[in-house]
């Protein structure tokens, strides 16, 4: 076969496989465009129980957070930074707190675990020529390893189910020779947002301040609507793994802890810093932190009800999803033509 076939079919073989996961992802935006597009819109103070549409301006709840490459403040983020060619991953980190939602009529809590988030970018800059990182990246204080670990199922429960407060490697991303890439998306107070998700009374979340917090390393509702995942979980669940928000939470299920001020001693890592206790005052302040009466409704993730959260008003989002969706048909015709032109070069061999 000669140079030049042989480049044809390298080519074939990766237009086949761009153009399948376009079209992967173009389809998940369709059903994403079908849902926001075929639920109606509902004021927050006419809210009933069940699954429901809401659109407005997010609030502060009781904490926020700050990204780590801009070191912003919001409720949300998602962060990046490759280097290469090959775009090599030397720093990656999503994580969120609770917020507010507010439209004209009032607001609703929002609680994030388990949620797709869809935000524009915020930062997408490079190094310069020289190497020199670009004034537009602050690097924070947070930075988080994918704690995703190899081994025995036990040692991946146990660090699934431990939640960490690392720190940042800077000597892995600035210590890198080469160009670095930094991108990084957020939902910052203000931000109009469209909500799609399953309003619940607060009284029934099993464990509200594990809802209270996105980690997506860590997060076993991340993937909730993957059958595979979703078995996962049922296994888990019949072998009395995830009894307890105690047992199945760790240290996220203390009061507190998220904030740095737990109520009572977590389990750590060796070497890792202790936090210092709440006084009794901070204590009853965090336990008075859920101001929400049992029958009052927050909106949440559900098993068979994913939770969307997008950018803009809804008309917004379905605009939005319905062009990856197109970009997803053109990628199936990316696809088969680089099929065809595969075949034909390997039928000319």
């Amino acid at each position: 076969m000669t140079d030049a076939a042989s480049l044809l079919l390298a080519l074939s073989a990766l237009g086949i496989g761009g153009g399948v996961l376009l079209l992967v992802r173009g389809f998940g935006s369709y059903r994403s465009a079908v849902r926001v597009g075929d639920t109606s819109t509902s004021r927050v103070a006419s809210l009933a129980a069940g699954e429901v549409r809401v659109s407005g301006a997010i609030e502060p709840a009781e904490v926020t957070i700050r990204s780590p490459l801009q070191d912003r403040e919001c409720v949300w983020y998602r962060s990046r930074v490759t280097a290469g060619r090959d775009d090599r991953t030397l720093f990656e980190d999503e994580r969120g707190v609770g917020f507010r939602l507010r439209d004209a009529t009032g607001a609703i809590r929002v609680f994030p675990r388990g949620a797709r988030i869809d935000a524009p970018r915020r930062l997408d800059d490079e190094d310069s020529a020289l190497g020199e990182r670009p004034a537009s990246v602050s690097m924070g204080t947070r930075s988080s390893p994918d704690p995703r670990v190899a081994g025995d199922r036990e040692a991946a429960i146990a660090e699934l189910l431990t939640v960490h407060t690392p720190e940042p490697d800077e000597t892995v991303v600035a210590g890198w020779d080469g160009a670095r890439h930094y991108t990084e998306a957020r939902l910052e107070v203000g931000d109009v947002i469209t909500v799609v998700g399953t309003a619940v009374p607060f009284g029934q979340l099993a464990d509200p301040d594990g809802a209270d917090l996105l980690d997506r390393y860590g997060d076993p509702l991340a993937g909730l609507d993957d059958p595979e995942v979703a078995m996962n979980i049922a296994e888990a669940r019949e072998a009395g793994i995830l009894t307890t928000p105690e047992e199945a939470w760790g240290n996220a299920a203390i009061p507190g802890f998220g904030i740095g001020k737990p109520v009572r001693r977590p389990e750590l890592d060796a070497g890792a810093t202790v936090p210092v206790l709440a006084t009794p005052d901070e204590a009853a302040t965090i336990a008075r932190t859920w101001d929400l009466g049992p029958d009052e409704l927050v909106i949440a993730a559900a098993e068979g009800s994913p939770l969307l959260i997008a950018t803009g008003a809804p008309g917004e989002v379905v605009a939005r999803e319905e062009n990856r969706f197109l970009l997803g048909l053109l990628g199936a015709l990316l696809a088969i033509g680089s099929a065809v032109v595969g075949a034909v070069v390997l039928a000319a061999r």
